[in-house]
């Protein structure tokens, strides 16, 4: 009887199906980029301070006429000590605001004439030159860097899942 169980238990296992799953993944990619110009401009007003002691004013400080698309203009004052051979101090200081700048116009992809105020930073766009990236059917890569302000990223994952 032992002997009928180990046959029949034999021959059940060589009948259930064997499981053996294979997964075989290739993703790949090139990621070409090249950047825009760029330009962030804050205009910054005219301010005109002055401080002292023992002085006196004789002329005061100006500001000229302020008129749209035109910075201010400034003439100093005139000032006097108040008490010869008393200590004294006095700052005047002017900071000229910007003008009104003209649009700027972008025409392809390139902006002729970027804003420069006060307060100015610019970024050169990118030249695509040589850029370019293939990955072949064999998973071979090959980028061709560009110029200034360009970016080349390739890949390839090869994945292999066996259950």
């Amino acid at each position: 009887m032992t002997r009928a169980l180990l046959v029949l238990g034999i021959t059940l296992a060589a009948a259930l199906p064997a499981k053996a799953d294979i997964t075989h993944k290739i993703q790949s990619s090139v990621q070409l980029q090249v950047d825009g110009a760029a330009s962030q401009a804050s205009r910054i007003g005219s301010t005109l301070a002055v401080s002292g002691s023992n002085v006196t004013l004789d002329t005061a400080p100006v500001l000229g006429t302020l008129t749209a698309g035109s910075a201010v203009g400034y003439t100093p004052g005139a000032y006097s000590i108040t008490t010869a051979g008393d200590a004294f101090s006095y700052s005047e200081s002017y900071i000229e605001g910007d003008a009104t700048p003209s649009d700027t116009s972008v025409s392809s992809g390139v902006v002729t004439s970027l804003p420069m105020l006060g307060n100015t930073t610019t970024t050169s766009g990118g030249v695509a030159g040589s850029l370019a990236g293939t990955i072949a059917s064999d998973g071979a890569m090959t980028i061709t860097a560009g110029g200034a302000g360009t970016t080349a990223t390739g890949q390839v994952v090869l994945s292999l899942e066996i259950d």
